[in-house]
């Protein structure tokens, strides 16, 4: 990945853009197309309908298949034409061990604390009331669908929602910003934190939600520092699944307790417990690069062997 590419890296980014453009605009089509002949509504009204309890099944697996329409596909498409190998280009290897896997639990564990502390310096920048106001709206329409998609009473729809809340948005997620933005851009800029940080902002701008601006960008330097170091995008998948997976569960949890579910998205937390995250993250990071460097090593001299031969 560090060879200078046969497809210019302004190219890439230029196609990306393209097929993300035109990739958003045919999935949300769809999705309103479909939404509207099975739930037998109006097409304006399929947007309102995807919202209501009882369609919550359908409305999981059509969001899911359209994030993969939106996000997944267009990246499929650069690393197809830059690569005979589309799917190692993303970053779909299997140089994995359990000592990464297991720091990659810790990252997940720290991000929790990092992230809280974050959400609450967020709320604490000053603003114009008016624009406080249009963000609580935004993270007022955010919740809603949130917990729409949410909606589970037994074991079977947690399952349901881990697989459709936590592990597609993962992948997908992961793809578009970390296989494909962040890779491109590290490459365009010739400087790894600079294409991190760009795609961070990015990551977090997209969920359209100013109170969960700076957690999410912080969630998305650490995954892209996954990313990077490993090489391995299914680190990144599983660091941003555990991420998701915590929320649904809290979720669930609240709702068989009888407790508003809007609590178990509530992230802030104490300031100085972003303190404890980062005695976590920073070893966990280190550690998963040692290990990575080991097998990207190893694997190197395994092709030079193969020359030779």
């Amino acid at each position: 990945m560090n060879q200078r590419p046969v497809v210019a890296y302004s190219s890439q980014l230029g196609m990306l853009l393209g097929f993300l453009g035109v990739s958003l605009i045919i999935s949300g089509l769809l999705l309103s197309w479909l939404s509207s002949i099975v739930l037998n509504v109006p097409l304006m009204q399929a947007g309102d309908a995807l919202l209501k309890p009882e369609n919550v099944q359908f409305s999981r697996f059509a969001n899911a298949f359209a994030t993969f329409l939106a996000f997944f596909v267009p990246s499929w498409a650069v690393a197809r034409i830059v690569s005979s190998n589309p799917m190692q280009e993303l970053g779909f290897n299997s140089n994995l061990s359990i000592k990464q896997v297991a720091a990659v639990g810790a990252i997940a564990f720290g991000a929790l604390f990092i992230s809280g502390a974050l959400a609450e310096i967020n709320e604490m920048i000053p603003m114009p009331a008016s624009f406080l106001a249009k963000a609580r709206k935004m993270e007022d329409d955010y919740l809603k669908t949130m917990l729409s998609l949410a909606n589970m009473k037994d074991v079977f729809d947690l399952l349901l929602g881990l697989l459709v809340i936590a592990i597609a948005p993962a992948i997908f997620e992961e793809v578009l910003f970390r296989s494909g933005l962040q890779r491109i851009l590290v490459g365009l800029t010739k400087n790894a934190f600079l294409g991190i940080l760009i795609a961070s902002i990015l990551f977090s701008a997209i969920h359209g939600s100013y109170f969960g601006f700076l957690p999410r960008i912080a969630l998305g330097v650490v995954l892209g520092l996954i990313y990077h170091y490993s090489k391995n995008i299914w680190l990144a998948i599983l660091m941003h699944f555990l991420n998701n997976a915590v929320v649904v569960i809290q979720i669930f949890m609240y709702t068989k307790a009888g407790k508003p579910i809007k609590e178990a998205i509530e992230e802030s937390m104490p300031i100085w417990y972003g303190l404890i995250g980062l005695f976590v993250v920073v070893p966990a990071i280190l550690l998963l690069k040692k290990e990575a460097n080991f097998f990207l090593s190893k694997q190197t001299n395994m092709v030079a062997n193969e020359s030779v031969d």
